[in-house]
């Protein structure tokens, strides 16, 4: 089913791995539907561009009404523009057809170094284009050309956080969003520009826009030549993700992991800088691979139930000691039942894999009141009902996914307490337990859990992940009514 129709203005690749002809697949690998107007044909491969023929743009003008009159158009996203009149042109074209989402990557200078856009077109781009752009999509030799041509000092990338100072720059001349790509900078593992090749680490790409909103995309960097068409790649996949209806983070974020996740699988074709894999996931999961548990917990369905599990009233009180003891007490109390499937369990499941030597039972020191027991007893039956109801009416995969809230939200709750700025260290009670959520043992059972979720569910059809979202989302429910039990206050 096609969700969303996007057009794309640019150049076409001869050699299929950028343009216009990469455009395409990344649209098609993200359930939407791709419409062209080419504003030239270029001769090229993986090894250099060999020659440019710029169509002129009274007839890149007709190929776009072609498509906006007939199919009808959700994005716009345009690339190799290739010459100021035809800018102006397509910022006509905006305004007309009040075109509601425009992507703009503004292609310059091609991976093997050609010249693709005049400098006095960088000017024409930057007036009359970037006023209608919603999210706009430079890399750093981009964006250092953008501020050169409109006076702006240029700012000198040692760190991720120039990277959101150049994007802060750029966004005050008018785009709606700012993605200032870090590619050409990777960083070390203190986010700062790495100098030699066994310092680099991660890539970073940061976001700025909206009501002052910041995200930062960071991603493991990878020493490959497979890097032909990223550029416009990338920019084709927040068009898609935007037409299918995402917020601009959302759309951003989920790009740059499928950017990722096309390099990692490329298929190493060509000499020279060679094309990524485009449909790695031929995307009938709405996730890249390793990224199932980011994407579950920034579902709308699942996000705000989440918080309110981490956040919780309850959780905060414990990280700045003001709980009650009567109801840490009662809380504990569920945890050493002998019939509740503790969250240590959850990657036993597997038969694949072999529980952590080193992880015991955190049985409660304190034991339940009289008037608690029996509401404790209560819950917890209800739990445990739900836990088995699964593993008899589901799959291994399923029980997994009953138990993540457990396994999942205690270490996100620690986790979160741990570093935050109100909880206290020195004379709270509820420290110990914090501490003993971040420990080895349980941050290795995290991991191990969280490997087996990202590494099945990747076999599983969109149906069934549905299903086990449900689960989660279930669990989770019931995980936030142990805290609802006893007071915070």
């Amino acid at each position: 089913m096609v969700q969303g129709r996007v057009l794309v203005i640019a150049g076409s690749d001869s050699s299929g791995g950028a343009g216009l002809e990469a455009d395409q697949k990344v649209i098609a690998a993200h359930g939407c539907y791709a419409m062209t107007a080419t504003t030239a044909l270029t001769a090229q491969n993986t090894q250099g561009v060999q020659g440019i023929h710029i169509i002129p743009a009274e007839f890149v003008a007709q190929q776009i009404e072609a498509c906006i009159e007939d199919v009808g158009v959700d994005v716009i996203k345009t690339g190799m523009l290739a010459a100021a009149d035809t800018i102006e042109m397509v910022a006509r074209m905006v305004v007309k057809h009040k075109i509601p989402v425009l992507v703009v990557d503004p292609v310059m200078v091609s991976t093997s170094g050609a010249q693709l856009l005049p400098h006095d077109a960088i000017k024409q781009l930057s007036q009359h284009l970037l006023p209608h752009t919603t999210v706009l999509t430079p890399n750093i030799p981009e964006a250092a050309l953008v501020l050169a041509q409109n006076g702006r000092p240029e700012v000198e990338i040692r760190s991720a956080d120039d990277l959101e100072t150049v994007a802060r720059e750029i966004h005050a001349l008018g785009p709606k969003w700012v993605l200032v790509k870090g590619g050409h900078r990777p960083l070390k593992e203190d986010l700062t520009v790495a100098e030699t090749e066994e310092e680099r680490k991660f890539v970073v790409d940061v976001l700025v826009g909206g009501e002052g909103e910041v995200l930062s995309v960071k991603s493991p960097y990878q020493a490959s030549t497979s890097t032909h068409g990223t550029g416009c790649s990338l920019a084709s996949a927040i068009a898609s993700n935007l037409a299918k209806g995402l917020d601009a983070p959302s759309a951003v974020r989920s790009a740059c992991r499928y950017i990722e996740g096309a390099i990692r699988t490329a298929p190493g074709l060509g000499k020279g800088h060679g094309p990524l894999n485009h449909f790695h996931s031929t995307y009938t999961l709405p996730f890249s691979p390793g990224y199932f548990l980011e994407y579950l917990l920034e579902r709308p369905d699942v996000k705000d139930v989440w918080k309110q599990f981490v956040y919780h009233p309850f959780v905060m009180a414990m990280g700045d000691g003001t709980l009650p003891l009567e109801s840490f007490k009662g809380f504990t109390s569920r945890e050493p039942m002998p019939s509740l499937p503790t969250r240590h369990r959850m990657p036993r499941i597997s038969q694949e894999s072999a529980p952590p030597r080193s992880i015991k039972a955190r049985a409660s020191p304190f034991p339940p009141s009289p008037s608690t027991a029996n509401t404790i007893y209560a819950a917890c039956t209800a739990y445990t009902r739900y836990v088995l109801d699964v593993g008899q009416t589901s799959d291994w995969l399923g029980l997994q996914m009953a138990l993540a809230p457990c396994l999942l939200g205690y270490g996100a709750v620690a986790q979160m307490l741990h570093g935050h700025a109100d909880t206290q260290h020195e004379g709270n009670t509820y420290w110990a337990w914090i501490k003993n959520y971040v420990a080895d043992d349980y941050v290795e059972a995290v991991t191990l859990g969280s490997e087996l979720l990202e590494k099945h569910i990747l076999l599983q059809s969109p149906t069934r992940v549905e299903e086990l979202v449900k689960i989660f989302i279930h669990a989770l429910k019931m995980e936030i009514g142990f805290w609802e039990m006893f007071p915070s206050k």
